[in-house]
């Protein structure tokens, strides 16, 4: 079958039943600032040879985060992975496996995929977990959506503090939704006041508030008190958890009231792999199970007694019934699921423990040591293994002047929210298991240079 069998009539045609004269007329929304103005600046057609020399030489300017030491995190981070976990997805039974609708031939994904779910419960505490989402981005998102359906009203309120590519991928599904959102303005330097302004917007509109912890600058909170205040006016929390380590050592939302929890679970089993693919972690409770989207994987017994496993809620069905459906998310990420379970496996609760309070204690030894570094204002006053830290002058050239020195020293808060000029001194640092002392102290060194 050819890559592109349409001819030109076809096109032609095409075009003319959605009525418009050329392809270019479908990109008429698009600013034309926005638009390429001729060619890439590539070289034009190479023989396969050259290309790979052209491209080897474009990738050997990268820094990659094996090669320095590394402190980088806003939602994605570095740990170690075990051998074990990338030799045991590839297999071929795992790595081939199709989409489990026929549960005869597919006992081992079905099965997998019930523990992973096992496991998300655990850790967020909650009652119930789906298959996994894409990602945590498109987790939070889904479940704005799923709380409209819960308390049938369509507001949201996004905690200021909520990491913004959240926030984005939000506002983008509300947007065309047209469901009404209140989007907060984040504050680094005071983690309750973020909290309380999401309490004073609370309203008998309210859907659900969204609010992470611990959020994008670090800030553990506790969400108790914020959640009965929404429940009572009949409103749903939502918790957003980027760093799911940090599950090995505070208290899960589950046990904090969240009705709905959402994660990134790539820090577990999956590698930073140059953005993705991530995995993310979908849980509720068992009176919304109905209103979840994805897949919900279960335990039987077959006909002769043996224990089994089963698609107890599938989206199939989704594909035929489309604006009905509880949700169009019809996949998973069935691979990092898999990768997920296997390191939490080898891991179990002593490991996960342990490893959160390796995290938690690099990071407080680092903080110790920048507080005392000449200019540098450390602005937490609880973290798990990753705080904000205010330097003199533009933090995105301080990060720079880091990275030029060896060292990747963070996110300059001002690349997640260019337009707000308050944040422009601000780093998000974050200090995993995989930092040494060295590391440490070569940071240290570095930011004192550069200053």
């Amino acid at each position: 079958m050819r890559y592109l069998p349409l001819t030109p009539q076809d096109r032609t045609d095409m075009l003319a039943k959605i009525g418009v004269a050329a392809v270019d007329d479908l990109f008429a929304n698009v600013p034309k600032s926005k638009l390429l103005k001729g060619l890439v600046d590539l070289p034009k057609a190479k023989g396969e040879l050259d290309v790979e020399r052209i491209m080897g030489a474009m990738a050997a300017e990268n820094i990659t985060a094996s090669e320095v030491p590394f402190f980088v995190g806003a939602g994605a981070y570095k740990h170690h992975v075990p051998a074990s976990v990338d030799h045991l997805i590839q297999r071929s039974e795992f790595l081939t496996s199709y989409t489990p609708y026929q549960p005869e031939i597919a006992q081992g994904t079905l099965q997998y995929l019930f523990e992973f779910q096992t496991q998300v419960a655990l850790l967020t505490g909650m009652e119930v977990a789906n298959a996994s989402m894409y990602d945590g981005s498109t987790g939070a998102a889904e479940a704005v959506l799923m709380a409209h359906r819960v308390t049938k009203r369509r507001k949201a309120i996004l905690a200021g503090n909520l990491h913004p590519h959240y926030r984005d991928t939000i506002e983008t599904l509300s947007r065309m939704a047209g469901d009404e959102l209140v989007s907060l303005e984040p504050n680094p330097a005071d983690a309750s006041a973020d909290l309380k302004a999401v309490a004073a917007a609370i309203d008998a509109e309210t859907s659900c508030i969204v609010i992470q912890t611990p959020d994008v600058f670090g800030n553990l909170h506790d969400l108790t008190a914020i959640a009965k205040k929404a429940q009572d006016a009949g409103a749903l929390l939502i918790a957003v958890v980027t760093e799911v380590v940090s599950l090995g050592a505070v208290t899960p939302p589950g046990a904090m009231g969240a009705d709905i929890v959402v994660a990134e679970g790539q820090s577990i089993g999956v590698g930073l792999n140059f953005g993705g693919p991530y995995v993310g972690l979908f849980a509720t409770k068992q009176k919304y199970v109905r209103q979840m989207p994805g897949r919900l994987c279960g335990e039987t017994v077959d006909a002769e007694g043996r224990r089994g496993f089963v698609l107890t809620l599938s989206t199939r069905e989704q594909h035929i019934r489309r604006e009905k459906a509880t949700s169009n998310i019809c996949t998973n990420s069935g691979l990092m699921c898999l990768a997920f379970t296997i390191h939490m496996t080898l891991l179990g609760e002593t490991g996960l423990r342990r490893l959160a309070a390796i995290n938690h204690a690099n990071a407080c030894d680092l903080a110790d040591r920048l507080a005392d570094v000449d200019g540098v204002e450390v602005l937490n006053g609880s973290f798990f293994n990753e705080f904000a830290i205010r330097v003199p002058g533009d933090a995105a050239k301080v990060v720079e002047k880091m990275a030029k020195k060896g060292v990747l020293a963070g996110v300059p808060a001002a690349r997640l929210w260019p337009k707000h000029k308050a944040l422009k001194d601000i780093i998000l640092v974050a200090n995993t298991e995989v930092n040494t002392d060295d590391d440490r102290a070569a940071f240290v060194a570095a930011l004192g240079a550069s200053l």
